[in-house]
């Protein structure tokens, strides 16, 4: 049967029918922020209410161009996602706005440059490769959310730091997960309308996590300075050249412990997920998994793939774009307005809380043929709206490494792909978000090598 007429529709998000109390809004959130998006905000542009303060959930990709690009500054991130993610990153590029976030902006970005991200390509190679054998010497079954965070890992410590030789990768693992479990999680505080001073629960059941994880990049931050910075090139040498153009202000150690920290973790954990949602998606998919195999295969072979052959095997891109519109890589995020402006016709007022349900508009049924359905042909036409799929933001505040997540991805799926067959091994996943949308329990899938 031909998958083009009955694609695959994976396990979505609990969708609420009925408007939820500020109790059980509170409680949602904490167990998956996916369920606090109204059955709604799928089929209307805009969505509005009211609990503490208005809200709106915002699911128009014209609404988005407002608020991520022709009007930035009206929109901050909102305080209860920047206090979710201070104590790890503090005020690091993914936190700061305004002048703050240009200059480190500014800092990072010669690092993702086309030209860098293609010399880093042979590393990616290499550790596909050696992704390939570990699964080939596992055998049967595997599960791959933990397989791909441990290869995806590997390759931005040669980007971030020239190797891993202060990092432990599980132990890191580890922490990154106990972080999302704990002041990765909405607090019920922020829902019964507490004031940010009063401290989060979760905010002190991490403060264990955050001090693995910054232990870890500090000693490699000093064991670089009494090295002396500039013969690396990677991202490490380039923060600590870093300086405002505008007031000379260099990046203090605080600074580049939670810079690093937060290249580290997004470098690695978003990539590993949209690597192993992908593997799910065609287990479930033998006819777009034979396709995808096909083509890796007459390109391939058995060795594993260069950034040179990518273009030669566009489904490998279609099948990742397609994954992470069904599951991007964060759900949601939620901007604070400062000045009164209008979205989709309703008036923000200042102080109203904007949520950008990324999850309802990849799957919005005014913007998508089968939204729920796994159809990587729907990236084979004209590029749509860029407004309209976001796995990457867009904007001013673009990832500045989209580019790179994106070759690293590549160039691993299609490695698998080529080598392996992938078999569903047990009920599907549910996707559960706290900081990212990860796979509960996991990617469990049965590995036939061929």
């Amino acid at each position: 049967m031909n998958i083009h007429q009955t694609p695959f529709t994976p396990v979505g998000a609990p969708i609420h029918r009925r408007v939820m109390s500020r109790m059980e809004t509170a409680l949602a959130a904490r167990r998956n922020v996916l369920e606090i998006i109204p059955a709604l905000a799928y089929r209307q542009p805009i969505v509005s209410g009211e609990m503490l303060m208005r809200w709106h959930m915002l699911a128009d990709p014209a609404g988005y161009r407002r608020v991520m690009g022709d009007n930035l500054a009206n929109y901050p991130k909102s305080e209860i996602m920047r206090r979710m993610l201070r104590p790890a990153i503090g005020d690091s590029l993914f936190n700061a706005d305004g002048a703050e976030w240009k200059w480190q902006r500014q800092a990072v970005a010669p690092v993702f440059t086309h030209r860098n991200v293609v010399a880093l390509a042979p590393a990616m190679t290499a550790t596909a490769n050696r992704a390939a054998a570990r699964l080939a010497a596992r055998g049967g079954q595997a599960e791959l959310v933990s397989e791909m965070l441990g290869a995806t890992f590997d390759v931005i410590c040669d980007v971030a730091l020239s190797g891993r030789e202060h990092f432990d990768g599980k132990t890191f693992s580890a922490a990154i997960t106990r972080y999302f479990q704990t002041a990765g999680r909405a607090s019920l505080l922020d829902f019964l309308g507490f004031p940010d001073w009063f401290p989060r629960p979760g905010e002190l059941l991490a403060g264990r996590s955050v001090k693995t994880m910054h232990d870890m990049v500090a000693a490699a931050i000093e064991a670089r300075r009494k090295q002396g910075g500039g013969a690396a090139g990677d991202l490490l040498d380039h923060m600590l050249a870093a300086q405002d153009p505008e007031t000379g202000q260099r990046m203090g150690v605080e600074s580049l412990i939670h810079n690093m920290q937060f290249f580290i973790v997004a470098g690695h954990e978003t990539t590993a997920l949209a690597i192993a949602w992908a593997l799910y998606l065609l287990a479930n998919s033998p006819a777009e998994q034979d396709r995808a195999h096909d083509q890796a295969r007459a390109q391939l072979g058995m060795r594993p793939a260069t950034a040179d052959d990518l273009a030669a095997m566009p489904l490998i891109e279609n099948i990742l774009e397609e994954s992470m519109r069904l599951y991007p890589p964060v759900g949601l995020l939620a901007r604070t307005v400062l000045a009164e402006d209008e979205l989709c016709g309703r008036a923000m007022k200042p102080g109203d809380i904007v949520f950008l349900p990324i999850w309802a508009l990849h799957r919005h049924e005014m913007w998508w043929e089968r939204p729920d359905a796994f159809d990587p042909t729907r990236f084979d036409g004209p590029r749509r709206d860029k407004y309209q799929y976001l796995p990457f933001g867009a904007g001013p505040r673009v990832c500045v490494g989209a580019n790179f997540a994106m070759m690293q991805a590549q160039i691993i799926l299609a490695t698998l792909l080529a080598r392996f067959r992938f078999h569903p091994a047990g009920p599907g996943p549910r996707p559960v978000m706290t900081m990212t949308v990860r796979p509960d329990p996991g990617v469990l899938l049965a590995v036939e090598e061929l």
